[in-house]
Parts: structure tokens; sequence; C-alpha cells
């Protein structure tokens, strides 16, 4: 039995059409503790990695087992580049999954582009795309992005975006990429060092170079697989990196072009819910218009060694229920209802 706001649903004698697991903000590296940015916060690289063994094996030792696994970006830390260990930490966190025999979903977050290039990280085991039903890049073929769609059961679907498709960070500085994302960016701060927000309050100050933002051809093609799902009537769950909902983060952990995503979603209503993850606290939001849920994950690099921050969400007609761990809250997700979808 789950309690949420004023209602209180029992799960108990269903068995679930299918389950999955979400984790968030990884981060590894084999190094000391030590503090975020701004020296607030502590931060475990080393252990880590014995947070994901705990969810993996939470996960495998399931009476129902997860049909997939959402790693929602950040999977190691950028540090490991400054000690030309990227490809060390990340073989130890894929390593690490892959014990679990579990299909792993993998979003890109700022830190995978600290370490490699995009080109690197399409090769890489990072590159699930390769699970995709369809592609963004079967339309946009030299974008270079991680962006696609599956349906791990008739009548749901997930939909995985590249939040730093418009960045600073993965792209080389004589690109056209680069200079329209440096651009946007400039619009807004015009610090020295990019990475210090231009503002101290509101959502100015998501325009830093640890955030990005989603392109034009990446919001057609959603907008386009989304009329799609529309038709069959399915049920959408977007992932992202980046939150998009003001409601479900700090504002300094936005995508540049919230607002241009939010009013995609407002238009489809087959979406019930975006997860992200990137900013460590977590978060979580039910947009009033579309009864949309957002779900913010907290992060793993922030988690003391004796917690755990990962969750377990099984998914049924109706709604989705999220079992957290540790950091993670317990939430049942009900779909929205019709009244609350624009009528298309």
């Amino acid at each position: 039995m789950f309690c949420y706001g004023h209602c209180r649903i029992s799960t108990m004698d269903e068995t679930p059409l299918f389950t999955f697991g979400v984790i968030a903000d990884i981060q590894y590296a084999d190094i000391d503790d030590g503090y975020n940015f701004s020296r607030t916060r502590r931060r475990y690289y080393r252990s880590s990695l014995q947070l994901l063994t705990n969810a993996r094996r939470s996960w495998s030792e399931s009476a129902v087992k997860p049909e997939f696994i959402l790693q929602l970006g950040d999977i190691i830390d950028g540090f490991n580049k400054g000690c030309d260990a990227s490809d060390r930490a990340l073989d130890a966190v894929l390593t690490e999954f892959s014990c679990g025999v579990l299909e792993v979903h993998h979003v890109w977050g700022n830190h995978e582009l600290y370490n490699f290039s995009r080109a690197a990280l399409l090769s890489s085991g990072l590159n699930s795309s390769l699970l995709a039903e369809s592609c963004l890049s079967e339309v946009q073929a030299d974008s270079q992005l991680c962006a696609y769609h599956f349906s791990p059961s008739p009548g749901f679907r997930f939909v995985v975006l590249d939040a730093y498709d418009v960045s600073l960070l993965g792209r080389e500085t004589s690109s056209r990429h680069y200079s329209d994302a440096m651009a946007v960016i400039k619009q807004h701060n015009n610090n020295e060092d990019l990475n210090c927000p231009p503002v101290s309050f509101g959502k100015l100050q998501r325009f830093t170079m640890f955030n990005g933002g989603f392109g034009k051809q990446q919001l057609d093609w959603l907008d386009s697989v989304l009329s799609s799902a529309d038709d069959k009537q399915e049920r959408v769950t977007i992932v992202s990196h980046l939150p998009i909902h003001p409601g479900s983060t700090a504002d300094i952990c936005l995508a540049w072009n919230f607002d241009e995503l939010l009013a995609i979603i407002r238009c489809h209503g087959s979406v019930v819910c975006f997860m992200a993850g990137h900013d460590h606290d977590g978060g979580y939001y039910q947009d009033e218009d579309t009864g949309v849920h957002h779900v913010t994950l907290p992060g793993v690099i922030e988690t003391p060694p004796d917690s755990n921050a990962f969750g377990t969400v099984s998914v049924y007609k109706d709604q989705m229920v999220l079992k957290g761990y540790g950091r993670v809250t317990d939430r049942v997700l009900q779909f929205p209802s019709h009244s609350k979808r624009p009528t298309l």
C-alpha cells in the first residue's frame, strides 16, 4: 500500500505489466572524497561504485526482474579526465552494470562530455541507441546525438533525449555547433568563467557551461514521435539528464530551452512522465495543466556510503509506482486523466 496526496492506492495484489530501475549521477572516480563547486556538499567519488553495486544487487534479486535500467547521466566524474583515468573509470562502472545482465539505457550528461568526445561516446558502451526502435540519427545522420525511443511493452514508450545537443561541451571549438551554442549562452552570461551563473537568483542561472539545450531538429523529431504515440494511445515517459520543469529542480539545473520542450509536451496527451538527473538533491512536480509527473532523481555522488540513491518503478495500466531506496522518495505516479489531456 502506497500513499500519495489524499489517495491511498493498493498495488499489493496486482502484478505489474513491467518494471524498470532508475539511477542518476553516479560520477564515479577512484579518488578521495571532495566537495561540489561551492564547497557546500560532500561528494563520495570512490564509494559511488559501491552504491551502484547495491542498486544492481537489488534489481537482480527482485522477485520481478526489471525489464531495463535507466541510467540518467553523469556515470563517471569529470575529474577522471585530468587523471587520465576516463576509460578505466568507465570500464569499472560498465562492468558493474553488466553483472546484472539487465538492459541499460544510458543518458548523456555533462560529465560524459567532460571525459569523451561525442564520436568516442558513440563508439562506447554508453551508446545505448543500439537498443532503440528508432533513432534521431536516422533523420539527422551527422548529428552525433544520442536520442531515440523504444517500447518495452505494448502501449508504453520511452523517449531518450540528448540535453547537450546545443552545448559548448563535446563540440569542436571550430564547429558551427559550438559557435551556435556560444551565441545562445552569451545572450545571458558575460562572465569570463561560463560555469559561473550570470545571476544569483532566478531562471537565468541556467545559462552556464555545465547545462545545455535541445536543438530544433531534435524538438521536431520529438514532436513527431509524440504525435505517433498519441495516435496509438501510448503512455510516454521522456528521459533526459537535464530537468525541464522549474517545479522539479533548482533553477540553476534547468535546460537552456526548457520552455520549448514543455510547450511540445503540453500539445501531446500521450506524455505521462519526465525523468531527469543533474540536480543532486532531486525533486518532483506534477504539472497542473497536463498532469505530467516530473521526477528528478537524487544523485548517487552526494549520497553517503551508508545510504542509497536508486529506485525501481512498477508500471500498471493506470499508474507507475516508484519504490525508492535511501534518498529516493516513494511515489505513486497516476497517469493523467483524459480531462487534463489536450484535444488533438
